[in-house]
């Protein structure tokens, strides 16, 4: 599909104050705004964008916002496509709009790429920053109305501005991603570390960990040894699957691709933990 016509017909409204914004989104329900990091290349953007595809399904008004300079968070929720990020936009144009920066995905997702500085050039968490801004200068989550909002993180090292979503309360919570290696539970801990500074100002939560598993020796026992650790808990484990690599190489997500399958039933039922469903919960109580 063109991205013209992914581009969000968005009536301009007036400005107001983030809490005002959030408390007529949703037809007066709160937002959820979850943020997700882990290391680099663990598989976060995979995980996040399957997530809001399963959310999407369920008749949810889901917003993922990609927070990676190489801004492709959200490509297999637009048929592979990657959309202008919000600091491409503002390089040509300061007077941007919310629908030159917001795109339509699978299942209506709006999609939202940060974006960064060119290699070598400029900090990459400041680029955060100004995107988030961007974001709110145009009264984003007032306009959109998210049921569910999204965050994919680069968590190798938490910088101020990669830090952005759980300091300043644009999460309410975070999730990691990890797998049984080392260095993702490395990165972990430092993500943990990171949120544990800000407990005292009552910034976002630890979620819990979501294991995207590498098919290592005693990977299950690794992941909760980890969250054990770090007070926290598995809130769902992703095994390793063939079929992301197969709906990923035509520009979609596995929720979209094989919607039939065991690994989209996987991310649709942690889509219940990250967004409960008042109904279902009923009917297991």
């Amino acid at each position: 599909m063109n991205l013209e016509s992914r581009r969000r017909d968005i009536p301009a409204r007036s400005s107001g104050a983030r809490q005002a914004a959030e408390k007529e989104a949703g037809a007066g329900k709160p937002i959820r705004k979850i943020a997700f990091y882990g290391k680099g290349g663990i598989g976060k953007s995979t995980t996040v964008s399957n997530l809001s595809a399963a959310l999407a399904q369920r008749g949810l008004r889901v917003m993922q916002i990609g927070c990676d300079p190489k801004a492709d968070s959200t490509k297999t929720l637009t048929s592979g496509q990657i959309v202008p990020s919000v600091l491409d936009v503002l390089r040509d144009n300061l007077a941007s709009r919310l629908e030159d920066i917001v795109f339509e995905g699978y299942h209506g997702i709006f999609c939202v790429e940060a974006g960064g500085p060119q290699p070598g050039i400029g900090c990459a968490g400041r680029a955060i920053i100004t995107a988030f801004n961007r974001l709110e200068e145009l009264d984003a989550y007032e306009k959109l109305k998210p049921d569910i909002v999204l965050f994919d993180v680069l968590g190798d090292v938490v910088c101020g501005g990669f830090a952005m979503p759980m300091r300043y309360g644009y999460a309410d919570e975070v999730a990691i991603v990890s797998s049984g290696e080392m260095m993702a539970l490395y990165a972990a801990h430092n993500i943990a570390r990171a949120l544990d500074n800000f407990s005292s100002r009552g910034y976002a939560k630890l979620a819990g960990i979501v294991q995207n598993s590498r098919s290592i020796a005693n990977e299950d026992a690794l992941v909760r040894q980890a969250a054990e650790e770090l007070k926290t808990r598995v809130v769902g484990i992703i095994p390793r699957s063939g079929l992301v690599h197969a709906a990923e190489s035509v520009g979609k997500t596995v929720v979209e691709c094989f919607p039939d399958s065991p690994q989209a039933a996987v991310y649709a039922e942690l889509s219940h933990f990250f967004h409960p469903d008042p109904a279902r919960r009923e009917a297991v109580c």
